[in-house]
This record gives C-alpha cells, sequence and structure tokens, in this order.
C-alpha cells in the first residue's frame, strides 16, 4: 500500500510540472505571434509623406507611407511626436491600402488622421485589430 501513494504522489509532481511547462510554452508562443504580428513599435519606417503639429504646439504628428513589395498593397504609419517632452516618438496609427495622409487637429488632443479620429497621446488605429 505505501508503494501504491508514492506512485500516485509521482504521477502528480510529473504532470504538474509537465502542466507548468505547457503554460510557460503556450505564453511564449502568444508573446512570439503578438511581437511578430501586432506590436505597432515593429512597423516598418517608410517615406515621409506630410506633419502637422497640434493647436497648442504639445504634439507633431507625422506620416509615412509604406511599401510592403510586389504582394502587398501601401499602408500608412503615423507617428506621435512630444514636441515639449523627452518622450520617444510614438506610432499611433497603421492603416492598410492607403498612399497618402490628410491630417488634421479638432484640437489640443484630437487628431483626425483619413478619417480616424485619435485622441492623443492615450488611442492608437491598427488595421490589424479591427
Amino acid at each position: 500500500m505505501g508503494s501504491y501513494t508514492g506512485v500516485e504522489t509521482e504521477k502528480k509532481v510529473v504532470f504538474t510540472v509537465l502542466g507548468i511547462f505547457l503554460l510557460c510554452v503556450l505564453a511564449f508562443g502568444i508573446y512570439v505571434v503578438y511581437w511578430a504580428f501586432y506590436d505597432m513599435n515593429r512597423l516598418p519606417e517608410g517615406e515621409f509623406l506630410t506633419e502637422e503639429s497640434s493647436p497648442d504646439g504639445k504634439y507633431t504628428l507625422r506620416a509615412y507611407v509604406t511599401n510592403g513589395g510586389a504582394t502587398t498593397s501601401y499602408a500608412v504609419r503615423g507617428e506621435l511626436v512630444y514636441n515639449e517632452k523627452e518622450y520617444e516618438t510614438k506610432n499611433i496609427y497603421w492603416n492598410y491600402r492607403e498612399e497618402t495622409a490628410e491630417i488634421s487637429w479638432t484640437d489640443k488632443d484630437t487628431v483626425v488622421i483619413n478619417g480616424v479620429s485619435l485622441e492623443v497621446p492615450g488611442e492608437s488605429f491598427d488595421f490589424r485589430h479591427q
């Protein structure tokens, strides 16, 4: 009887360790997919199109067009530049099948890019998440 309990304990330990290992592998896989396909910090730089500063001069929105090559269409990337603070620029707009960028500020914290309204610095638009 004593060895039966030992076998059961060993099985529980093995299944627990295996379960933790599989959970870690799954979490790592999800992170890799996000990093490779959805992280806005990994977008291609592109060619500069235009820029517009916010009414109070706190931000500048710069737009770039990227050419994905023969198999994909053009895309527009918009990056937010902080003019007054030492923050890094932040990608806040990424839309597929666009070659131009119309930028307008409706107030000091709201920018409209090709018809998409964003409250900066918190909001962003990425066509892949729609």
